[in-house]
């Protein structure tokens, strides 16, 4: 008995035939994967045979194979009609693999169970099978790398801005390009990341146009062009030709640290910020704010035992990179009745954990103005963290890229609060050692793509210094065109300069367009039944509390999935709308919560997701 269905048209069977696949049997085992269990031969549990007339005599056999760690397996199929043994040998073989694991059957004996569940993936319908075109491979038992032997922290890393939702998001988007009228949205909102610029955020005239010149620096012969044909003024010209003066040549390598000119600007920039002097010489430029968090974690990570703080909910770049490094994360929870903030209690009692459970723990990571929260820490909330810093002698990471962003109080550096700790209280503070991160990828700049950022260091052991020195010198340089835009951040146009009107409009409008649709937004969840959100007091995100029905939990349970990431997945089958689930980025256990950028124009996307929301309540209730 099996179920007739259509192919693909990259199948085998070519566009139109069709295939019976079997009815494959349910697992009784749930949540199990293969790790462990490489190398064991698994069958189908039964025949599949194809239907076409001119593949008549091929035959889909429980033939075995070998199943590796990662679901991945492939399957031999035979021609009858020149096939002279079951095993195969030496007959045309055509291949096909599904696209996701049905149940298998153990072939050879182990101690196993009789049937062997694959993780979420264990109940599927033959219709999710698809045939592929026959290709010339190795089987993989005699590949070298397969997943179960390759960096097993890799293989464990996990990156929930860029998972299953976003991957399916992506497939909306290509059959929307291809024309696709199935789908009840005509566009795909990608409120999943904090990418402003694939968002229609338009980026600052001065900055793109200081690029400009820098990548074809042949334009700065033909001023009068430049200035009368294309608007650009006297002082993008000039500040172009000063960084072609700083680099040479954006073209070549910088100073593996970065160039000189451009530490000075940060420093510069740091020192009009914070009221107090910056050393250029313990500024690091870097591929965006993430190579600096994986330089100063690699140096900082000695072993398996060493525990880094990190906030719930965290950016997952820090776990990911932790995976990597195996070392290990030591959670400290936000409080989100408090608008996200933290405290000196919360923070000891998972000091105090981690040290229970062996770990030797070094170093706290903030991330302020908050990712995913929003949360923008108050001045007594930095003290609090550098006390107990000093107190127990931790690293303090403090990942600043959306200082900029901040829509109630202001934001209050780590770099700035320590040195007048430092000032008060002479000889107490000294000892602290900061780490301090920005980027050109956030804020009013928006742009990722150029992967422009730095470091700055207080208080560092100059012997550790110099091995963070030689660890940025392995990779070369940054990028120099993004330390060039990161320049140009950190030293607009400045008032009575040609260029200060429209940088001082475009910048001020994207800040105000910015908070409004986090307004906006907040707001719409004040609306919607079952759900919370803080008010959002910076960064460019939201990170409401949702509270589903039983059925809705149990509908998730069904489809394998958490429910927060059912209730995400439901959301974009049916808007269009991107957004991450909560658990991607840790929760207290017993709460479910999704973060959305307000990066995306309009208003109307809000309304869809209010829309949805009433609809998913009502189905589930």
């Amino acid at each position: 008995m099996g179920k007739r269905v259509q192919c693909s048209s990259s199948s085998v069977f070519g566009p139109g035939s069709t295939q019976t696949l079997p009815l494959l049997r349910k697992t009784t085992t749930i949540g199990r994967d293969l790790r462990g269990n490489n190398g064991v031969d698994f069958a189908l549990a039964s025949p599949v045979r194809c239907h076409h007339q001119k593949f008549a005599s091929w035959r889909f056999e429980p033939v075995t194979f070998t199943c590796d760690s990662d679901l991945n397996f492939s399957i031999w199929v035979f021609d009858d009609q020149r096939t002279t043994s079951d095993t195969g040998v030496g007959t045309p073989r055509r291949h096909f693999a599904p696209t996701a694991p049905p149940n298998l059957l153990p072939s050879t004996r182990r101690q196993s169970p009789p049937l062997l569940g694959l993780g979420d993936k264990a109940h599927l319908h033959p219709s999710q099978l698809r045939l592929r075109q026959p290709q010339h491979r190795r089987e993989s038992s005699t590949m070298r790398l397969t997943r179960d032997n390759i960096n097993q922290h890799v293989v464990r890393a996990e990156y929930a801005v860029r998972g299953e939702l976003a991957v399916k998001s992506e497939e909306f988007r290509a059959r929307l390009k291809k024309g696709d009228t199935s789908l009840p949205f005509d566009q795909v909102i990608s409120a999943n990341i904090g990418n402003p610029q694939q968002l229609d955020q338009k980026p600052i005239t001065f900055f793109r146009q200081v690029l400009s010149l820098l990548e074809n620096p042949a334009l700065l012969n033909k001023e009068d062009v430049l200035i009368s044909g294309l608007g650009y003024k006297t002082d993008v010209i000039e500040r172009a030709k000063w960084l072609l003066k700083q680099v040479g040549s954006v073209g070549a390598y910088s100073a593996s640290a970065g160039a000189p000119a451009i530490k000075e600007s940060i420093a510069a920039f740091l020192e009009r910020r914070d009221g107090f002097p910056a050393d250029p010489s313990k500024i690091y430029l870097s591929t965006g704010a993430s190579s600096g968090v994986n330089t100063l974690l690699h140096v900082i990570c000695a072993d398996k035992n060493t525990g880094i703080m990190i906030p719930i909910p965290q950016y997952p770049l820090y776990t990911a990179t932790l995976s990597l490094l195996d070392a290990q994360a030591v959670p400290y929870y936000l409080d989100e009745s408090k608008s996200w903030g933290t405290s000196f209690e919360t923070i000891k009692a998972a000091y105090e954990k981690g040290k229970a459970d062996g770990l030797d723990v070094r170093c706290i990571v903030i991330i302020n103005p908050g990712n995913p929260t929003g949360a923008s820490l108050s001045e007594q909330d930095v003290r609090s963290v550098i006390d107990f810093a000093k107190q127990e002698n931790l690293v303090v990471m403090a990942d600043e890229v959306y200082q900029t962003n901040v829509f109630v109080g202001k934001f209050h550096s780590f770099k700035g609060v320590l040195r007048k700790m430092q000032q008060e209280n002479p000889g107490k503070y000294d000892g602290v050692e900061l780490a301090s991160l920005h980027s050109v990828s956030k804020g009013m700049v928006g742009e990722c793509g150029h992967r422009g950022g730095y470091f700055e260091l207080v208080g560092f052991n100059p012997e550790v210094e110099a091995e963070i020195y030689k660890f940025v010198s392995i990779m070369l340089c940054a990028p120099v065109i993004g330390q060039c835009l990161v320049e140009l951040m950190v030293n607009p146009p400045k008032q009575g300069e040609p260029s200060f009107e429209l940088y001082q409009n475009e910048y001020s409008g994207i800040y105000e367009g910015l908070r409004e649709r986090a307004a906006a937004l907040h707001k719409a969840f004040g609306q919607m039944e079952g759900v919370e959100c803080a008010e959002p007091q910076g960064a460019m995100y939201l990170f409401p509390t949702i509270r589903l029905p039983k059925k809705a939990l149990d509908a998730a349970v069904a489809e394998k999935r958490k429910p927060d990431e059912f209730y995400c997945m439901k959301m974009l089958e049916a808007t269009g709308v991107c957004v991450v689930a909560g658990s991607g980025f840790g929760q207290k256990e017993g709460t479910l919560h999704f973060r959305t950028t307000f990066l995306a124009p309009g208003t109307e996307w809000v309304a869809e997701i209010v829309k949805f929301h009433q609809e998913f309540m009502d189905k589930y209730r």
